[in-house]
Order: structure tokens, then C-alpha cells, then sequence
């Protein structure tokens, strides 16, 4: 099969990582990490204009296609720029897309709400639908931009998209494959700039190869995610969700050896990324979870 994008489709990508590039995404998820929620708000608005949000809500999606790849497009132009906000959880599991800020927490996969203290609505996913949720305590996250916190189940408030589970694991995927491909290319842009004994680390074989892999990885991960974009089924998502955290774990570990001691430092943007990949591998599901429905789903149809 071959799968191309539309010219409407290829307009929406361009125009949304110009708008993030021209956003300084990095000093906005600084400052988000920090406490100071208003930059990472005002771009949130932004993006909510660009029809982000209302990518999966029928009646403001403005011409685009009937699937979610238009979601897979905006949310690997998110995890490329490293944006901040509980993106996965307002536009791929509960669908607002009315500008305002929603999370939830859906256990036992997710049992924490992500920005539950700044969301204009939090829930809580149980077996009987939504629920309204109330905050409690917050909980420490790798990354520091993730603000994660207890959630308490009041009242059923709404019923439950049946897909909503897999298209926030498909969204959280692309995240991982965009800020792999980030990483990737700030690692090649790096080896070509330091030397060592008069040369440039990237001119050297084993620092070729380590990039090789995570290039082979990448390319690996990505038809995996626009396969499950074109059909979410529950093991293509999963698939999907394996891949790609593997590939961007494996970028996130070649860049911070290419980069040597300076990829360790909170200081250098680099970081922002790998502890971002390493807490978007085990949101929505870890890595064993999906292999096991991966495992479940093939041995139920021999």
C-alpha cells in the first residue's frame, strides 16, 4: 500500500511547526517545568487556533480527513519542539476542543492527571464513564514539565469514547517519534561540530554507526505509527507505541554519549528531551503492557 499525504494535510504540518519554531518552545517548557504556566498557556492558545485541539472533534475539523492522522502530524510536530501541556489527554482521549485545558487520569495504566492544578476541567476514567475528579497530591515525574497529581472520582459526568485509550497511546507515540527525530538531528548537528584530535567526533566510524541505528529506528518506528493513524487498532497501536518508544530511547541514549558530559546538565536543551522521551515511554501503557496485548491479540487469532 502506498500512503502519501494530501496537500491539506502537508499545509497543516508546515504551518504548525513554523508556528512552534517561531515559539521558543524550549524557554516555554522552562518555564512550565518552573511553575510559570503562562507562556506554555499563550502558546497553548495558539496551537488551540491552529485547530490542534479539534483535530478528532467532527464538527471543527475543517475539511481534513476522516482519520487521526492529522493527529499523528500535530502531535510529532509537538514532541519534535518539546511543547509542555496535557496535549494527549485534552485532544486524543477526551476530545475538547473548545480552547479550554482538560486532563484525566485513566488507571491502572494512567492513574495520574498530567496539569491537573492549571486544567480548566479534570476527570477521572472508570468502568461506569467519566467522572469529575477532584485534585489531591502532586506526584513526582522525570521530567519536570509533567506535573502529575492524584485524582479523586466524584460523579459520572460523561461516557467514554471506546477508542479514547488508543488514539492517547497513538498520539503519545508520534510525540516520542518527533522528539527521537529532534534528538537525532541535534546529535548529527553536534558531531560535526566538536573535535577531537583534530577531527570532528561525527568523522570517526563508531560514532557513524550509533547514529546509523537510531536512523534505522526511526525509519522503522514511522510506518508503524501512520499504519495505526490509517486503521487504531488495539495491536497497531501498540505496535506503534513499542516502536516508536524504542527508537526514541535508544536516540536519547546515543545523544547523551555523542554529546559526552555536557548532554548530563539541566542547563543544555538536550535534557529537556531525554526526560521527556523517558516519561512518554511509560505514559499510556509501558512498553511491557503493549507487548503483552501485542502477544494476547496474535496468539488469540492462531
Amino acid at each position: 500500500m502506498k500512503f502519501e499525504l494530501t496537500d491539506e494535510q502537508r499545509d497543516f504540518a508546515a504551518s504548525l511547526d513554523a508556528l512552534l519554531a517561531s515559539s521558543d518552545s524550549v524557554a516555554v517548557a522552562r518555564a512550565w517545568a518552573a511553575g510559570d504556566h503562562a507562556p506554555g498557556l499563550k502558546l497553548w492558545a495558539r496551537l488551540a487556533d491552529q485547530g490542534v485541539q479539534a483535530l478528532l472533534v467532527p464538527e471543527h475539523r475543517d475539511g481534513l480527513g476522516a482519520t487521526p492522522v492529522e493527529l499523528v502530524l500535530a502531535f510529532e510536530a509537538l514532541g519534535r519542539h518539546c511543547v509542555p501541556g496535557p496535549w494527549v489527554e485534552t485532544a486524543a482521549y477526551l476530545r475538547v476542543g473548545d480552547g479550554s485545558v482538560a486532563t484525566v487520569a485513566a488507571p491502572p495504566l494512567t492513574p495520574y492527571a498530567l496539569d491537573a492544578d492549571i486544567a480548566d476541567t479534570v476527570l477521572v476514567a472508570t468502568p461506569d464513564g467519566l467522572r469529575s475528579g477532584t485534585v489531591g497530591e502532586p506526584v513526582t515525574s522525570i521530567d519536570p514539565a509533567r506535573r502529575l497529581f492524584v485524582v479523586t472520582p466524584g460523579e459520572v459526568s460523561a461516557e467514554l469514547a471506546e477508542d479514547a485509550f488508543d488514539l492517547a497511546a497513538l498520539a503519545t507515540a508520534a510525540q516520542l517519534l518527533g522528539a527521537g527525530e529532534r534528538v537525532l538531528a541535534d546529535s548529527v548537528t553536534y558531531v560535526k561540530q566538536r573535535t577531537q584530535f583534530g577531527r570532528p567526533i561525527g568523522s570517526y566510524q563508531a560514532i557513524k554507526h550509533q547514529l546509523a541505528d537510531v536512523r534505522i529506528a526511526l525509519d522503522f518506528a514511522r510506518p508503524l505509527v501512520w499504519g495505526a493513524a490509517l486503521d487504531p487498532t488495539a495491536r497497531d497501536v501498540s505496535a506503534a507505541k513499542v516502536a516508536a518508544g524504542d527508537a526514541a530511547y535508544l536516540a536519547a541514549r546515543v545523544a547523551l554519549q555523542v554529546h559526552g558530559a555536557i548532554g548530563y546538565t539541566a542547563e543544555y536543551d538536550l535534557s529537556l528531551w531525554l526526560v521527556k522521551i523517558r516519561a512518554l515511554q511509560s505514559a499510556w501503557g509501558t512498553n511491557a503492557w503493549h507487548r503483552a496485548r501485542i502477544l494476547e491479540s496474535l496468539v488469540s487469532k492462531r
